[in-house]
């Protein structure tokens, strides 16, 4: 369980690609204090530590979770967002967020608004991927809260400080980004259809 806080930006310093399996070695300031099957979210996905040295940690992402997120698509130099698991005994600043992916999105729109910035994103749209005005949605592992939403797209507004301590910074249109949709959503419009 995450809260789509970002701790850090972490460094792809490694790839390795094994049968249809793809391990990534990330450099970050957090990796002293992760333990061996630790949670970590990566562009939100939560993926299990299962090696570390000093400096880095590496993860193992699977065909499965390729096939559904951003992650195939990265580069030796990248930067991504990292969020530890929530401590129970935290404040929940963000929104409950599982670090499972649901779908990715395409960036459509990046406008600077005055110092903050309006991101425009499309997706597939399914029951039970939905988004509302002013309901949370998890972009890239970032917990953020809607500005505009339709059928099959929304908006965020950025902050300056999430631009700059995020990934948003480096996001351009047409890049692909990971979606996760505010599980109470999911769980609620999954039950109406049960039993309208």
């Amino acid at each position: 369980m995450f809260t789509g806080i970002i701790e850090e930006l972490g460094e792809l310093t490694h790839i390795e690609h094994d049968q249809q399996n793809m391990h990534l070695r990330i450099r970050a300031k957090m990796t002293p204090e992760l333990q061996i099957d630790q949670s970590v979210a990566h562009n939100g996905v939560c993926l299990t530590v299962v090696q570390k040295t000093v400096q880095t940690y590496t993860v193992t992402a699977i065909a499965e979770t390729l096939s559904k997120t951003n992650l195939s698509q990265l580069k030796v130099g990248a930067q991504l967002n990292l969020e530890r698991g929530m401590k129970m005994t935290d404040r929940l600043d963000g929104h409950i967020v599982q670090g499972h992916v649901d779908q990715t999105g395409v960036c459509t729109r990046v406008q600077e608004q005055g110092g903050s910035h309006l991101f425009a994103f499309s997706y597939d749209p399914t029951p039970e991927n939905i988004t509302i005005e002013k309901g949370s949605i998890t972009i890239n592992g970032v917990s953020l809260t809607v500005v505009d939403s339709s059928k099959d797209s929304f908006s965020v507004a950025i902050i300056p400080y999430t631009f700059a301590h995020t990934t948003f910074k480096d996001l351009r249109e047409g890049d692909l980004v990971n979606l996760e949709f505010d599980v109470i959503g999911k769980y609620v419009t999954r039950l109406h259809a049960l039993y309208k």
